[in-house]
């Protein structure tokens, strides 16, 4: 099933309205953006520090971009589910079901659909946030996408977006945020050769090595493990106990 929209009503007016925000509170720099294609599919594949990383990527161009999300988003119950439904409906997103296995791998044919209708859709290889600020193994998800599609990967780096958003922290900061967008990787030259491991892993190396050219981030050759929040209530308790 598709759920995302060629042109989304919301998306446009959030361009029109959340973004300058965005640019007149936290003034972010962005260089390099002339490096996004005016048209047809491309693929942008950032590191990821933060939750706000979505909100200034999007200013890197004016073409709508699609991201994956959730499947539960999709289908959530309550009020408060039926409107996150809408909501990511309605910009735009991929659903993406994390439950490992086959079905996590069958992720990737809408997100293939909407480089093949010409569009821009971004990834984030690492497949979490950086627990601690440096850049970790890309997966292999974002060549799977490009061989298969043949669309340009444009690199893009994210810096200092993890002090707008700290992992475990609901509430934005003002903080320095700048983007790097890089020159597009094209990977012509492995169609012959087929999803192979091999080719998979040395196109992903490929790109997230733009990507930390960009940053400047320290390259950790592991996956990054999602880091457990730690809520402020349990955090006092746990502070108590080790007191006592």
């Amino acid at each position: 099933m598709n759920y995302w929209r060629r042109d989304t009503v919301l998306y446009k007016t959030l361009q029109w309205t959340a973004a300058p925000a965005i640019k007149a509170v936290w003034r972010p720099w962005i260089d390099g953006h002339e490096n996004i294609p005016d048209e047809g599919g491309v693929i942008l594949a950032s590191n990821h520090l933060s939750v706000a990383d979505h909100y200034f990527l999007a200013l890197t161009t004016k073409r709508h971009i699609a991201t994956m999300a959730k499947i539960e988003y999709f289908s959530g119950a309550g009020l408060k589910g039926k409107l996150v439904s809408k909501t990511v409906k309605a910009l735009g997103q991929v659903a993406v079901d994390r439950s490992g296995g086959r079905r996590s791998a069958d992720a990737l044919g809408p997100s293939q659909q909407v480089l093949e209708e010409g569009r821009v859709f971004a990834i984030f290889p690492e497949g979490t946030r950086s627990p601690d600020g440096r850049l970790y193994r890309g997966k292999v998800g974002v060549a799977r996408l490009a061989l298969a599609t043949g669309a340009p990967v444009v690199p893009v780096g994210m810096i200092g977006t993890e002090q707008v958003m700290p992992i475990g922290q609901s509430r934005p900061r003002v903080a320095p945020v700048g983007v790097r967008v890089g020159k597009p990787l094209e990977f012509s030259r492995y169609e012959s050769m087929g999803a192979e491991r091999l080719v998979l892993r040395a196109v992903t190396d490929q790109i997230m090595d733009a990507i930390r050219q960009l940053t400047g981030q320290e390259y950790v050759d592991s996956y990054a493990k999602r880091r457990p929040v730690v809520k402020k209530a349990d955090a006092g308790k746990d502070a108590e106990s080790s007191e006592g």
